[in-house]
């Protein structure tokens, strides 16, 4: 009997086409402005980016938009070491971002910082945006955030958000 399979190289491309319902069709309509929005729940008042349209937690629509700060809190964070995005060379950081009014984090791309060896949990970020004449309803329109130079927020500040 032969050695068993163990892996095998395919490529795979997938090709789709996102509708994107109300509630994210105006998030990203607002980034192609310049601008982050959430939406604030009405019974537990968190607010959520990028909008769902509901509270996951309450299960009741969510209606009310909230203009989101373009700075926040490194939550988590890790250092790529594989070529995984053709434009960046690793070693690159990705962070879950907590944006300053928002109760969930987004995730994207750090820059701005060597090798990532001096990101830290509770470090201030700030995002950087493509040129205006290249805004986009894509998230791709913020290119990547970088690090205000504010002293890092205290672990009690996002806990609750990890």
């Amino acid at each position: 009997m032969s050695e068993p399979v163990v892996g095998f190289g395919a490529p795979i491309r997938l090709e789709y086409n996102y509708t994107p319902g109300s509630a994210s069709s105006r998030y990203l309509r607002s980034i192609a402005e310049g601008r982050i929005v959430g939406q604030r729940c009405p019974n537990c008042e968190k607010v959520y980016v990028p909008p769902r349209g509901s509270c996951p937690t309450c299960a009741v629509p969510t209606a009310e938009e909230v203009e989101l700060a373009h700075t926040g809190t490194i939550t988590t964070f890790c250092v790529v070491n594989l070529s995984f995005y053709k434009e960046i060379e690793p070693p690159y950081v990705c962070a879950s971002i907590l944006l300053d009014g928002a109760d969930i984090a987004l995730f994207h791309l750090i820059q701005e910082v060597p090798e990532g060896r001096e990101v830290t949990m509770g470090m201030r970020v700030e995002a950087v945006w493509v040129d205006e004449s290249e805004l986009a309803p894509t998230l791709e329109s913020i290119k990547y955030f970088r690090p205000t130079g504010e002293p890092d927020a205290s672990y009690d500040s996002y806990k609750e958000h990890l």
